[in-house]
C-alpha cells in the first residue's frame, strides 16, 4: 500500500526514515567522525553497502517531503554538508529549499536556509505542525528527537532501513523503556548488498495472546 502523492487537508503525516544496524544501532552511519559521542568509533558503517538501489529509494523518499524536523545534532551535521552540494538530487533539493523544524533548547541561530528552531516543547510544536496541510513532514536520523517524538504516538510512519551489520556498540533506538506500540508492515525491500527496507505503519498498543494449552 502506497501513501505516497497525496495531499491532505487534515494535516501532514510524520515520517521517521532512519538507518540501522541489525543490532539496532543508529549512531554515526555516515562517517567515522560524524558522532564520535560516548567513545563510539565505528562510525561510517552504512558506506560499504550503500547500493545505488538504495539510492533510488532514498530520491523517492524525499520526493514526497514538505518539510523536515531534526534534533539538534543532525541538524548540525546536514548544515555542514549539504548546502556545499551542487547536484539537483531530490535530496539535496529537498534539504537545501524545503522548510526545516530543529528541535533545540540551545541553539540560539539557524542560518540553513529555511531553517527555524523549536525553543519550546518539541512534542507540542510538531503536534502543530503536523495540523498543517501537506505530504509528510519527515524525521531523517536524529535518534533521540525520535524517540521523544514516538513515545509520544506522534510518529505515523517508520522507515527501517537496516544495514547487514552488527556493531555490539552505538546509541540504539529501540531500547529498553521505549512505549509498547505496533505496527503494520506496508512495504519490504531489498538491495543487492542485503540492505532490508522496511515500512511500517503506526496501528496502536500492542495485542497479547497465548500459544499455552488449555
Amino acid at each position: 500500500m502506497s501513501f505516497f502523492g497525496t495531499v491532505s487537508l487534515r494535516g501532514m503525516r510524520l515520517t521517521l526514515t532512519t538507518f540501522l544496524t541489525l543490532d539496532g544501532v543508529y549512531q554515526g552511519p555516515g562517517a567515522p567522525t560524524e558522532d564520535p559521542s560516548g567513545g563510539f568509533t565505528q562510525g561510517g558503517w552504512v558506506v560499504p553497502s550503500f547500493d545505488e538501489e538504495l539510492g533510488r529509494f532514498m530520491d523517492s523518499i524525499f520526493e514526497h517531503a514538505d518539510g523536515f524536523v531534526l534534533g539538534r545534532k543532525t541538524y548540525d551535521i546536514f548544515a555542514a554538508s549539504w548546502p556545499k552540494a551542487t547536484d539537483d538530487s531530490p535530496v539535496s533539493v529537498g534539504l537545501n529549499t524545503l522548510p526545516k523544524y530543529v528541535a533545540s533548547k540551545t541553539l540560539t541561530r539557524a542560518e540553513w536556509n529555511n531553517s527555524t528552531i523549536l525553543a519550546g516543547d518539541a512534542v507540542a510544536e510538531v503536534a502543530k505542525l503536523k495540523e498543517q496541510p501537506g505530504r509528510e513532514l519527515q524525521i531523517h536520523g536524529s535518534g533521540a528527537l525520535a524517540q521523544t517524538l514516538f513515545d509520544a504516538g506522534l510518529i505515523d510512519v517508520a522507515r527501517l532501513i537496516v544495514f547487514p551489520v552488527v556493531l555490539g556498540a552505538g546509541r540504539r533506538l529501540f531500547v529498553e523503556g521505549r512505549t509498547p506500540s505496533s505496527f503494520r508492515l506496508t512495504d519490504l525491500r531489498s538491495t543487492p548488498t542485503g540492505v532490508a527496507i522496511h515500512t511500517y505503519e503506526l496501528v496502536g498498543a500492542p495485542t497479547y495472546g497465548t500459544f499455552e494449552l488449555e
